[in-house]
């Protein structure tokens, strides 16, 4: 996919999740008392974005980071010094994950400021070369906003869920005037946030293309490197099921990874019958495989791109 076309598809997922939910929201207000709707519209997006102020202290909690010192991995930190700059913004503060899963994460806030983390995991699966095309990616992460465009898309179908809910319950106990007509309204917004959440999660996952792209731009021989290093991550996770269902907490912020947690193991089947034979052998077996209905299907769902495809966008690249 050419950058003109992956840019004007985010585009056009944003604007349609914009556009119908403001075309939902406008039909609603003209057709039931606004005042409530609006308060109750007006405290979710304020404790969303109270959230996202926060967030970097919450995943810090929930994930164990802790700042690198510069002495700790100086190759690390000239790694993000260099791509930073190629990248054309701020070095951002680098964390140190405290989890065994191989993955890295991009996030932060206005008050906390950019964060890029990486995990214990990630230092012991990826050779230096696989984890700097790793870093060039969520750097893509930190220089197109995705954060921000993520949380603001976000907002859409939690606000429509929350009142979707808020309707339901009015209408069953009562509370309005046309209760069967206001649980009915409840019902579909609930179904018309689920639909937004679907243009959320392929919008997600554009934004994954465009962070490889921006890797394989900024990192010599970054399309490559990538492309192990994926398979490599997600081979690992093959053999450690146990350990991510002991750990729940992990795909709280799954959006944030490189890979998407919950599919690593469905990607890592992909992988298993392959067997071993060097990483770029790893790759070009993936690159083989035929992509299903099933995988089409599962990716639907997901925050990331299939394996299969996100490797075949890479090599058009390499």
């Amino acid at each position: 996919m050419s950058v003109w076309k992956l840019r004007m598809s985010m585009i056009a997922t944003l604007a349609m999740i914009i556009g119908l939910s403001t075309l939902v929201f406008t039909v609603v207000l003209l057709l039931f008392s606004s005042l409530d709707l609006i308060t109750l519209g007006i405290l979710v997006v304020a404790f969303n974005i109270g959230q996202w102020l926060l967030s970097p202290y919450l995943i810090g909690a929930l994930y164990h980071t802790r700042p690198m010192a510069a002495n700790e991995n100086p190759q690390l930190h000239q790694a993000v010094e260099e791509i930073s700059k190629k990248s054309g913004i701020n070095p951002p503060k680098l964390m140190l994950a405290q989890v065994p899963i191989p993955n890295a994460f991009a996030y932060g806030s206005p008050i906390a400021g950019n964060r890029v983390a990486v995990t214990d995991g990630l230092l012991k699966t990826l050779n230096s070369g696989e984890i700097e095309a790793v870093l060039g990616h969520e750097l893509g992460h930190l220089k197109h906003r995705d954060v921000q465009a993520m949380m603001l898309v976000s907002l859409m179908p939690a606000l429509f869920m929350y009142i979707g809910y808020s309707l339901m319950l009015s209408g069953m106990l009562g509370n309005r005037k046309n209760q069967g007509g206001g649980a009915a309204l409840g019902i579909a917004f609930i179904a018309f946030s689920w639909v937004l959440n679907m243009f959320t999660l392929y919008l997600s996952r554009l934004r994954e293309y465009y962070a490889d792209r921006h890797s394989a731009s900024v990192v010599q021989g970054g399309a490559m490197k990538l492309s192990t290093g994926l398979a490599k991550i997600v081979n690992a996770m093959k053999n450690m099921g146990r350990q991510r269902r002991g750990r729940q907490n992990l795909s709280s912020f799954k959006g944030l990874f490189i890979t998407d947690p919950d599919h690593a193991e469905v990607d890592s089947v992909e992988l298993s019958a392959m067997g071993s034979g060097g990483d770029e052998r790893l790759v070009q077996e993936i690159l083989s495989r035929r992509l299903t209905t099933a995988d089409r299907f599962m990716e639907i769902f997901s925050t990331h791109p299939n394996i299969i495809k996100r490797l075949r966008a890479l090599q058009e690249q390499a």
